[in-house]
Order: C-alpha cells, then sequence, then structure tokens
C-alpha cells in the first residue's frame, strides 16, 4: 500500500474534527453574540435614518415630517410603498417583507411622537404667486372643480384623523414632487383616488403657488389633527373610512 493511500484515512478523520471542532466553536460565537432588543426604537431605526430620531422630517427637501400625522395616514403610506402603488425604492425594499401589524405598529409609533415643528421656509416667489397658493388652500377654484386643500386637511393644515395628513412643516420641493407624482401616475391611492384627481385639475404654475405657500406656514399651537368627521369631505377619497 502506497504511504498517499496508507495516511488517507487518518487525513478524512481530522479533517472531521477540525470541522467538528470549527462547527462548536462558531456555535459558541452565535451564543455569545449580543441579541439585538425588539423595541420600537430599533425596529424604526431604518426610518429615522432618513427621517430623523422622532420622525421630525430632516433638512432634506425629500425626507419629510412623519411625527403627529394620523396612524391610519402613515399606515396607509407603508402599504403602498410595499405594493407598489406608491413608488420610491428605498421604501419598497425597505417594507417589501413587513406583515400589516409590523407596518402598523411603526405607523402608531410616529403618529404619536411630538417634535417641534421647523421654522417656516421663507420663499422666493412672487407675492402673486404666494396669493394664488393661498386661494387654493384655503378656498380652492370651482372655475377648474379644485375642493380648497383646507376643506380636507382642515384650515390649520394639520390634518383629520384617521387618515388625513397635516401639510405644515414640509418643504416645497417635496410637496411639488408629490403632486407631480399624482398628476403622472405613479404615485396611487386606493380607488377612488381623490388626490389624483385634485392634482390632474392643478396647472404646473399652481401646484408651484400651493406648495411655496404652504411651505411658508407656521405651524399652530396644538398641532394635532382634527378629530374623525369633523370635516365634510368634498369628494370621496378610498384610503379614508367612509
Amino acid at each position: 500500500m502506497s504511504s498517499r493511500r496508507k495516511y488517507r484515512p487518518l487525513l478524512a478523520s481530522l479533517l472531521g474534527l477540525a470541522l467538528i471542532g470549527a462547527g462548536a466553536f462558531n456555535a459558541a460565537q452565535a451564543q455569545n453574540q449580543p441579541i439585538a432588543p425588539d423595541t420600537m426604537a430599533a425596529r424604526v431605526q431604518g426610518c429615522t435614518a432618513c427621517h430623523g430620531v422622532h420622525g421630525e422630517g430632516t433638512d432634506n427637501d425629500y425626507f419629510p415630517r412623519l411625527a403627529g400625522k394620523p396612524a391610519d395616514y402613515l399606515y396607509n403610506q407603508l402599504q403602498n410603498f410595499r405594493e407598489g402603488r406608491r413608488k420610491y425604492p428605498p421604501m419598497n425594499y425597505l417594507v417589501t417583507y413587513l406583515s400589516d401589524d409590523y407596518l402598523h405598529q411603526i405607523a402608531t409609533y410616529f403618529s404619536q411622537q411630538r417634535p417641534p415643528y421647523p421654522q417656516p421656509a421663507k420663499s422666493n416667489v412672487s407675492q402673486s404667486t404666494l396669493a394664488r397658493g393661498q386661494q387654493i388652500v384655503l378656498n380652492g377654484d370651482t372655475s377648474k372643480q379644485i375642493p380648497a386643500c383646507a376643506a380636507c386637511h382642515g384650515k390649520p393644515l394639520t390634518g383629520m384623523q384617521p387618515a388625513i395628513p397635516g401639510l405644515v412643516g414640509l418643504h416645497s420641493d417635496y410637496i411639488s414632487a408629490q403632486v407631480g407624482a399624482w398628476r403622472s401616475g405613479t404615485r396611487h391611492a386606493k380607488a377612488p383616488d381623490c388626490m389624483q384627481q385634485i392634482a390632474s385639475r392643478l396647472t404646473d404654475d399652481d401646484v408651484t403657488a400651493v406648495a411655496a405657500w404652504l411651505s411658508t406656514q407656521t405651524a399652530p399651537a396644538n398641532p394635532v389633527p382634527a378629530p374623525a368627521g369633523s370635516l365634510k369631505m368634498p369628494l370621496t377619497c378610498g384610503s379614508e373610512p367612509q
């Protein structure tokens, strides 16, 4: 018998013992690894990296405020991202495999946060543009069948329970981008999609005016959403419980 054949069983045994030893070492290491705490603060770290520790939003125009918005609104948006009705790849990826219950817990968490609002922006658009924005937001435009934003979002623009968001504290570029997404069909809500209907009636100048005026508004002293049913909706919205 050659020496190679003679030692082959011994080498196999040594290799087997080495693998067993490595497996035991890895198992021991795994047992010594700290387990991340299953807290809401840990769960929402993927959100707070962009939207701020308390969901207050960031200086980046496209990471809006989440804090204090109605829980059902936030839950609807998380579902929309998960199911492709709203498209933003990082958000679509983040929520792809999260359950309804998990999403609802995240939504409830941010709805209960109350960080201070930022100072309103100083707009560089003309006074006539701001006046046009104020007109649409507070009174609408009957000639175009555009209801006032305040008719659904409330005169103080803090939204209404259970699913209409506040509009104060948002950047003008973010507002423009979202209205543009509804107009182009890249953002959807559950049918009937009332925001898509309204956005389709706005001109580019209207969108600029509305976004500019909204971004200059100061949050009220008590910025909580209005109670459910306190506003008579001018349109039927699929995302708002009837």
